[in-house]
């Protein structure tokens, strides 16, 4: 791989690497993506293409091991980007349709280019085919950023020693299942249904179908053009049950390119402002411009982004960072998501792996989201509450007060976690019991908070979002017994975020007790929850409290049980559960020796007849969370609450132990150690960055990125810079600043919207740059707290300030 600033480029085709740079050379624009799939690849070993739209969701019913499986899954829809393409060096000749994988000793130049500045992605290929002829072919496609509902592919032929003619197929194909994730070949997978195709004379095609439980419907319309060439092409139309094409003909020779041009217009019964997908679709692609006209509104669309999120990093730390932000806002678009009821899928829409689930990444996603799009922000806060009917459900289900949200959510925020999983090294079906994740509770609590702090929306923290906080402390308040042994409360039958343990060793049920991550964020949260009740304007109280029935004597248990939840610890350090330090150590550099990759240890011990449950051994941050969550005084605020001491002695003792017992099975793992080390100013803190920016590009989990990229983790890395390594928080109506430079990373520049006025920070060794654009305007400055001190900067102004170290 070679790059540049803007440029993220593959030379060489290898149908090895080639899932992995299909997700990661993705298009989407927010309300659909698709992969970087070849034009004429179908699914199979070397490709998989997809299109997914957001929040676009089919149940089907898979019957496994004697049991009925219901499982809700992110659906592929119909394959707009097939285009086929043979040359015919004499009239009336047929042959194969090209193939990268087909011949590839003819292959004499493969190359893809994702162009991160304008949103395309351009092959470049040039073969010989079996008589010695030379061809050349250049695609670029877009997935259009201005307007949601367009995509479009261009294709210029070059025959560079021969004449004759070359035949396109360009077709919408709905012969597509969700078949991309290998471990879950055993479920159903097939979800479109009632599919019918149709031609619009003389240059659309069209596709429909629904989903079969969710009765979505969905149309796709594709112009096929060839410009100045159209008097001279053959053309017809291909219709079949499940796929809808044109055939074009057309004449080559030296020194003569021709040009085809496929547009392609997706609509559902979803969308807002259409009398129907069908005609929208249609109307939808007759009406869109020529590739150029379309490529000049999309990159104008892609410009006016990266105005907004501003990002300086030099070196190869910067290109991955840059790749980063390119999927998320290609993910969660500014422009397009907010009109949309989605959420943060794990994965993107770069896959199905999770089966295009949300679940808590938004805890990672939404603090930098804060600081540049707050209005996206919120529309993802959204999506929680909408669902928060569905959240009381399920806390009343379980015998509980409050809103208990799931740990895997999808279309209408049930529990979508899987009873069972599939491990790939044994092939065994195993209990997942991930769903006992409660702390996803404390996760949605933490971000209405500090979007409130950081926007200063008091509309939305007064209402939807005080509701959400207090039905979540309420649930907490319900969850936590109290028990006279220990003179504390106790939450029990939990997992947290480690994952690795879901049980302790021989016990008949699954759960763990008092997970001190999980007691200590909700502690937190019922400390929040109780001031914001206290802050309410009376009239909005009132209103609140009567709506959710709010007792008085409930807020009264809030505050005690927020001052004595438990919080274990053993050998003077924080435990990560009751009995952690109890279990057995593992023989680390043995599993090393004979395994190699260590990440997936869970799946290493279970194939072995063995359980991670036995081991001190985590997947990946559990107590060290509470570092990336709260920064050191607020974290020691929180256990002086509790009752606790927690001194940096403590503390550090704490990192270090968990250290030394984590496999980083996680993408999220590298993310939270690199910045609970950084603000300790501990010196492993790049080896963490460095693997956190690593793990999507270089797939260290080994054939997860494939799958979808990893989209907490991206956006983990991005806000470790302006969070993490500048210590950027927002409170009290200004800007903090707490810089904890990395010397490997220390000079970096960002922009942020701060309560709606844009500021720019650049960090050097030893002194930082802030400074306000002159034309913003605001009546008052900007307040900016460094080391104590607090600075002014109105517009037109900057600072050159001091670090208080280097």
């Amino acid at each position: 791989m070679t790059s540049s600033d803007w440029i993220w480029e593959y030379e060489g085709y290898d149908p090895r690497a080639e899932r992995l740079r299909e997700a990661l050379c993705t298009l989407g624009n927010g309300y659909f993506a698709t992969r970087g799939a070849a034009p004429e690849a179908v699914a199979g070993p070397a490709h998989y293409p997809g299109t997914y739209a957001a929040g676009l969701y089919n149940r089907l019913t898979t019957t496994l091991a004697g049991r009925q499986l219901s499982h809700e899954d992110i659906v592929n829809l119909p394959n707009w980007l097939t285009f086929r393409f043979r040359p015919h060096p004499d009239e009336g000749a047929d042959g194969q349709w090209f193939g990268a994988d087909q011949d590839p000793d003819g292959l004499l130049r493969y190359r893809q280019v994702l162009d991160l500045r304008g949103g395309t992605l351009t092959r470049l290929l040039r073969y010989r085919d079996p008589h010695g002829r030379h061809f050349g072919v250049e695609q670029t496609r877009l997935v259009h950023m201005e307007d949601p509902h367009l995509a479009a592919l261009r294709t210029t032929f070059s025959a560079e020693d021969w004449s004759g003619t070359v035949e396109v197929d360009s077709a919408i194909d709905g012969m597509v299942g969700n078949t991309g994730v290998a471990r879950y070949r055993d479920l159903a997978s097939h979800h479109l249904t009632r599919m019918t195709t149709g031609a619009e004379e003389p240059d659309t095609v069209w596709l429909r179908c629904r989903t079969s439980d969710s009765d979505v419907r969905v149309v796709m319309a594709a112009r096929t053009t060839c410009g100045e060439w159209e008097g001279a092409a053959e053309r017809r139309t291909a219709l079949a049950d499940f796929r809808a094409g044109q055939r074009l003909t057309l004449p080559v020779a030296p020194g003569r390119p021709v040009t085809v041009e496929k547009t392609v217009a997706l609509h559902t019964s979803r969308d807002a402002a259409i009398s129907g997908p069908f005609s929208a679709a249609l109307a939808r692609v007759r009406r869109a411009p020529g590739f150029g006209g379309l490529l000049e509104t999309h990159t104008a669309a892609w410009e006016r982004l990266w105005r907004q999120a501003e990002l300086e990093v030099p070196g190869e730390s910067g290109h991955i960072l840059r790749l980063h932000l390119f999927h998320l806002l290609q993910t969660l678009s500014p422009r397009h998501t907010p009109e949309l009821d989605v959420g943060v899928p794990a994965r993107g829409l770069h896959g199905e792996a999770y089966r295009g689930h949300v679940f808590w990444d938004e805890q990672f996603v939404l603090p930098y989201l804060n600081l540049h799009f707050p209005e996206l922000s919120k529309s993802l806060l959204m999506y929680r509450y909408r669902r928060l009917p569905a959240a009381c459900r399920a806390a009343r289900a379980a015998g509980h007060e409050g809103a208990m949200y799931p740990w895997q959510s999808g279309s209408d925020g049930r529990e979508e976690t899987p009873p069972t999983h599939l491990n790939p090294r044994s092939g065994r079906w195993t209990p997942d019991n991930s769903r006992l994740q409660h702390h996803v509770c404390s996760a949605v609590a933490y971000n209405v908070w500090r979007y409130g702090q950081s926007t200063g929306d008091t509309e939305f923290t007064h209402t939807k979002g005080a509701e959400m906080l207090l039905q979540i402390a309420r649930f907490w308040a319900d969850t936590a017994r109290w028990d006279d042994e220990y003179e504390r409360y106790r939450i029990r039958g939990v997992v947290g975020p480690d994952e690795y343990h879901e049980g302790y060793p021989e016990a008949p049920k699954p759960g763990l007790d008092d997970n001190a991550y999980t007691n200590v964020t909700a502690s937190w949260v019922l400390a929040r929850a109780l001031e914001l009740a206290r802050t309410l304007p009376t009239s909005r109280r009132r209103e609140l409290f009567e709506r959710i029935r709010l007792r008085p004597e409930e807020l009264e248990r809030w505050d005690e049980v927020s001052r004595r939840l438990r919080v274990p610890f053993h050998q003077g350090l924080i435990s990560q559960f009751e009995g952690y330090g109890k279990l057995l150590e593992l023989d680390w550099e043995g599993y090393r020796q004979r395994y190699g990759d260590i990440r997936r240890l869970d799946r290493i011990l279970e194939s072995e007849g063995d359980t991670a449950n036995r081991y001190q051994a985590s997947k990946q941050a559990d107590v060290l969370m509470l570092g990336y969550l709260f920064a050191p005084g607020e974290l020691r605020d929180v256990f002086a609450r509790l009752g606790y001491g927690l001194d940096d002695e403590v503390w550090r003792r704490t990192v270090d132990y968990y250290l030394a017992r984590t496999s980083h099975g996680s993408t999220l793992s590298g993310v939270v150690h690199a910045w609970v080390l950084a603000r300790a100013r501990r010196g492993e803190a790049w080896t963490h960055l460095r693997e956190a920016l690593a793990s999507d590009v270089a797939d260290l989990q080994g054939g997860t990125t494939a799958e979808g990229i990893h989209l907490g983790a991206m956006a983990g890395t991005l806000d470790l810079v302006q969070r993490g390594l500048a210590g950027l928080e927002t409170r009290e109506g200004a800007l903090w600043l707490d810089p904890a430079p990395v010397p490997e990373l220390a000079e970096f520049g960002f922009s942020v919207r701060h309560r709606g006025i844009g500021v720019r920070v650049r960090m050097k060794p030893g002194q930082l740059w802030i400074g306000v654009p002159a034309w913003e305007e605001t009546p008052m400055p900007v307040r900016v707290m460094l080391d104590g001190r607090a600075v002014d900067i109105a517009p037109g102004e900057e600072r050159l300030l001091p670090l208080p170290y280097e």
